[in-house]
């Protein structure tokens, strides 16, 4: 599996060391950034797929909620404070866990534990995929998959004999899958990029299907697959 991507923001630079020393000490974590301006974050969120924040409530130039309602409920959102009274805005806001500083290793571990365990990605091969689908395990080829939808917290994988359903996110699903064989064309979908056969207005035809695309995918669409 993939390591998860997170990043850490807090305006206290002795409160980044320590969490910097928790994920370093994780395997499965790999810190992709640190920001002690939460406005500073904001382009590298926008840049780069981000499966967990560490982020402080308390911050002069913005509050760790108001972040969190910027950028929405695709990434998970692990806050920190030394503030009990920010607890209920924080579970308010769906985060996965409220770390009450100074924080102990311990109970970094149940709080990263919890993604992992609600965010389970499917191991991958250099050609196929094993997907895992209530108490069944597929293994499916790239090649015979056609494009992957999301529909609340599962994904259908349709494919070219069955459609697949998983219990896992778009997002996460998209860090692992090849990028030179798959393209994410709107919010709810990836097609495999063999299998599209034209561009028709806003919409990608595989086979009989009509795939959507988003305005901001838009482009990038038009030069990957049409150019």
């Amino acid at each position: 599996m993939n390591k998860i991507k997170c990043l850490v923001i807090d305006d206290e630079e002795l409160a980044r060391t320590l969490l910097k020393t928790y994920i370093a000490e994780v395997d499965y974590l790999d810190l992709v950034g640190e920001f002690e301006n939460p406005i500073n974050a904001l382009q590298k969120i926008k840049e780069t797929p981000i499966d967990l924040i560490f982020l402080d409530i308390q911050m002069p130039e913005l509050k760790g909620t108001d972040l969190a309602k910027i950028i929405g409920n695709e990434t998970k959102i692990i806050f920190t404070t030394a503030y009990t009274e920010y607890a209920i805005e924080g579970f308010n806001l769906n985060a996965l866990d409220y770390l009450l500083k100074p924080i102990t290793f311990s109970r970094f571990l149940e709080a990263v534990g919890k993604f992992k365990k609600q965010n389970t990605i499917p191991y991958t091969a250099s050609d196929s995929i094993t997907i895992k689908s209530g108490y069944d395990l597929y293994k499916v080829k790239y090649a015979d998959i056609n494009f992957i939808k999301s529909e609340s917290e599962y994904v259908t994988f349709y494919t070219t004999e069955k459609k697949i359903l998983s219990l896992m996110s778009l997002k996460s699903l998209e860090n692992e899958i090849p990028s030179t064989l798959f393209l994410r064309v709107h919010r709810s979908y990836i097609v495999n990029k063999s299998k599209v056969t034209a561009l028709k207005g806003r919409e990608l035809l595989i086979d009989e299907n009509r795939i959507p695309i988003s305005d901001s995918y838009f482009d990038k669409v038009k030069t990957e697959l049409f150019s």
